[in-house]
């Protein structure tokens, strides 16, 4: 049936509501993505300090003047503290030694923690003291500043909208629905670790497993969208790519660390998939998994949580439209 036309007063009214909402988007998008850049800087960051006392309880107390900052860890010895910086306990540690404390980062963890570090312990120790420091876990070579991992999040969380969009506007439900979600999402995990890691040479861990943590993102990114979308209609879609893009993406640390976020940001942003896939991708690559439960569990929730909506959804429409139509019949004619 044609729409009936607009009236004046209703052109207006949008308008108006177009000359408002502009606004309002850019000022979202640059606060969720402008104010956690702006106040990047460490909160509770996990770091060791190893070694016998006194001289690891001095490093300790001059890490700690910088109330906040940083969440101290304990160890014997250097052993201690390098076991721990792989298996993702700690972002680094301080190993005090006979002549002098040494600097122990892992740059695959965040190089941009691994020079914070550097220039905390610097600063904290006497002037023109010379501080070796070891790279326990380094960056690929091709990535030393992990440019290309911090940059990944976003393409994630576009290809997730997107195939989730495109599931809701062909017209897809129900199970049909779920599986074009979970092949789309295979395709792409096998495409971006092909040329993340064959091609570009950023990802240094097992290919498949790349792989798979690429595909989970993407498919806990699109079934969350088209979850949505199967419940509320299309306007679902706009409020999945708000959630994953502009807050999940914004939000993520993947170019820093969760803690280097302000307030509640890094955790938040750990409970959306675009972050959660980032540490689990950074586990998997560099870490030869470990700390991976987390973030596997977080994207396994939303994977699930969404395709259920999206079965579950296509059902209920699938209901409605096979629902007879009763006719109340009219009043007879009169003669």
């Amino acid at each position: 049936m044609p729409h009936a036309p607009l009236t004046s007063s209703e052109r207006n009214r949008r308008t108006v509501a177009v000359i408002l909402l502009v606004p309002m988007v850019v000022a979202l998008a640059l606060w969720a993505f402008a104010w956690p850049a702006a106040r990047i800087a460490p909160r509770d960051l996990p770091v060791g300090i190893a070694g016998a006392a006194p001289a690891a309880d001095r490093l300790q107390e001059r890490i700690e003047q910088r109330a906040g900052a940083f969440e101290i860890h304990r160890y014997e010895d250097e052993a201690g503290a390098r076991a721990a910086i792989e298996d993702r306990v700690v972002y680094g540690a301080v190993v005090a030694t006979p002549v002098g404390p040494r600097l122990l980062t892992a740059t695959a963890a965040g190089p941009v923690v691994a020079q914070l570090l550097r220039e905390a312990v610097a600063a904290s120790a006497p002037p023109g003291t010379d501080i070796p420091v070891t790279d326990v876990v380094k960056a690929p070579a091709s990535d030393p500043r992990g440019s290309a991992l911090g940059a990944s999040a976003l393409p994630l969380a576009i290809a997730g909208v997107a195939a989730g969009a495109v599931v809701t506007l062909l017209g897809l439900r129900g199970t049909r629905a779920a599986l074009a979600l979970t092949g789309a999402a295979a395709l792409v995990g096998i495409t971006a670790a092909a040329l993340a890691h064959s091609w570009l040479g950023v990802l240094a861990g097992d290919w498949w497993a790349e792989a798979g943590v690429l595909a989970l993102t993407v498919l806990a990114i699109g079934s969350a969208v088209a979850g949505l979308a199967a419940l509320l209609g299309p306007k679902g879609i706009g409020l999945g790519a708000l959630l994953m893009v502009l807050l999940g993406n914004s939000f993520s640390g993947v170019t820093s660390a969760p803690e280097m976020l302000p307030g509640p940001v890094g955790v938040i942003g750990q409970w959306l998939p675009p972050g959660a896939g980032g540490s689990l991708l950074r586990s998997v690559a560099f870490f030869d998994g470990n700390a991976a439960g987390g973030p596997a569990l977080t994207l396994a929730l939303w994977s699930v949580a969404g395709l259920a909506a999206v079965v579950l959804g296509g059902r209920r429409r699938g209901e409605d439209e096979a629902a007879p139509t009763v006719v109340t019949p009219g009043p007879a004619p009169t003669h």
